[in-house]
């Protein structure tokens, strides 16, 4: 209460502060789903400032997000965002401009380190005071580019990697996160925070990181877009770690174009990313209108079947992609997926349990995974009143990197969704790119028996390591789904022409009606 207490102070400081500027603006009604094209329009005519931006975010989020439906996406609020902006503002006046990204807000999800003042705590009581002395390699490129980090959105505790009957977008930092289309239902995890802070228009970007559809989920569920990147070419150095054979980050937004436009802002070579490829550059190149055209998609059926509304949407999308141009091809399963989940589960044990503690290690914490457990345990009531920390326990239990079991598991799950699974099913079929439904619709939060997760087209390409983007495919009822483009390693270009012509052509993101 008294962490919620003095957030609502900061934020009324932020507003206050510039409420003259705010009150003479004439674009609050023009900012509402704001995309970057149009942000750049009106900040290049002198029609907007990155100060009016600010606190027109500033002021949704008190309104929305910490009052009203009280969303709770937003975690915490960037102390130099305003003064950020300001510099920007001078910057552009003189004629300086970084790109599409200059004097643009970005929220990031609160496992990214950044040097600002706010702590990168992944949720967790634990971390509160963990303040970071640099910032991650991704921050780097986002204050190059022009970026304003307007300040960190909430997640699922320790990105969902708990326990098995964890609820999505929880934590015990800063409580639970609701979906902007319906509050009882889930975000999704574990960006929830993010995914639901631009579905709201809390923020105009952010920055979500995926292991296994941590990305892709909460952007399908609040209906934008999220692209989960080919491994190793967005830098993980400076995200607290799962793992490093799955981990990513990866831009999420209401459009492709913005989307694509921050993903080439973050991408790039970093040595001391534990995997680094140097990535396709500038990427909006194939923001196509016909993109579809020509292209051979392969239809997943078992990656769907799980819920019947879902697929009658899906099969609406199928009719709008050939119309486009596409060659469907149908029945292009994926084999093997147990299995693959199976040794999936223990490379994530294994890296868990490395790649905190070498997080730790490198943040001169006195935390390691061992003494985490037991800070949870001493403090019980506030960390595990709705569910445990089972996987912290496995996890704790597993030996090192060079254990045969890890090395076996590890070697088995690339194998079975690369090689002999997505790669193995592209060329039997002679197809570009692969889709499926992204997720169910959201299901209702439920603290006592955790998330009713029924299925998802997520693992088969985070598993490979492999690219995947969703995008708004409709609604069920009043909630939004997606649709999946996924492929071949650094494939991003393919399935970026192939997801902005679907997008275009369909045009189904509508925002929540907050009031």
């Amino acid at each position: 209460m008294l962490r919620q207490l003095a957030f609502l102070v900061s934020l009324a400081v932020f507003i206050t502060a510039s409420s003259s500027v705010l009150a003479q603006s004439k674009h609050s009604d023009p900012l509402h789903e704001l995309s970057l094209t149009k942000a750049n329009e009106l900040l290049n005519s002198g029609k907007l400032t990155s100060v009016e931006l600010v606190n027109y975010y500033l002021s949704r989020i008190a309104k929305y997000d910490k009052n009203g439906l009280t969303i709770n996406a937003v975690a915490q609020i960037n102390k130099q965002a305003l003064a950020i902006a300001k510099q920007l503002d001078a910057e552009r006046k003189q004629g300086k401009s970084r790109g599409p990204l200059h004097g643009i807000p970005v929220m990031l999800k609160d496992n990214i380190d950044t040097h600002d003042g706010m702590a990168n705590t992944a949720g967790s009581i634990a971390l509160k005071d963990n303040f970071p002395k640099d910032d991650a390699f991704i921050v780097q490129r986002l204050r190059k580019a022009g970026a304003i980090i307007l300040g960190k959105t909430n997640l699922s505790e320790w990105a969902n990697f708990r326990s098995t009957r964890s609820s999505s977008g929880w934590s015990g930092l800063w409580g639970q996160s609701k979906n902007p289309y319906d509050i009882t239902k889930s975000t999704c995890g574990s960006s929830a925070g993010s995914g639901a802070a631009v579905s709201a228009n809390l923020t105009l970007l952010a920055i979500g990181t995926e292991t296994d559809g941590s990305i892709t989920c909460p952007s399908s569920i609040n209906g934008i877009v999220g692209i989960k990147p080919s491994l190793g070419t967005v830098s993980r150095d400076g995200i607290i770690p799962i793992s490093h054979s799955q981990d990513t980050a990866g831009p999420m937004a209401k459009t492709v174009t913005d989307a694509v436009l921050l993903l080439d802002a973050i991408n790039g070579f970093d040595a001391n990313d534990p995997a680094p490829i140097k990535a396709t550059q500038y990427l909006a190149k194939h923001l196509k209108l016909d993109g579809l055209k020509g292209k051979r998609i392969g239809v997943v059926r078992n990656l769907m079947g799980y819920d019947k509304d879902l697929d009658a949407v899906f099969e609406q999308s199928l009719l709008a992609l050939k119309k486009q141009g596409a060659i469907i091809v149908d029945n292009t399963d994926i084999p093997n997926r147990e299995a693959a989940g199976g040794h999936e589960y223990t490379v994530l044990l294994y890296e868990f349990k490395h790649g905190l503690n070498h997080y730790f290690k490198a943040a001169n914490s006195p935390l390691t995974l061992e003494k985490l457990i037991a800070f949870n345990q001493q403090h019980k009531q506030q960390e595990m009143p709705h569910f445990g920390q089972e996987i912290f326990m496995q996890a704790q239990s597993k030996g090192a990197l060079t254990d045969k079991a890890y090395l076996q598991a590890q070697r088995e799950a690339k194998r079975l969704m690369g090689k002999d699974g997505i790669d193995a099913v592209l060329a039997k079929h002679n197809l570009d790119l692969l889709i499926a439904p992204s997720n169910q619709p959201a299901w209702k939060i439920d603290w006592k028996n955790g998330d009713n997760y029924k299925g998802a087209a997520s693992s088969p390409a985070a598993i490979a390591g492999y690219p995947h983007i969703t995008v708004p495919m409709g609604f069920v009822g009043k909630l939004p789904v997606g649709i999946s483009f996924f492929g071949a390693n650094l494939s991003e270009a393919t399935l970026i022409e192939a997801a902005y012509g679907f997008e275009q052509a369909t045009m189904n993101r509508k925002p929540p009606a907050l009031d």
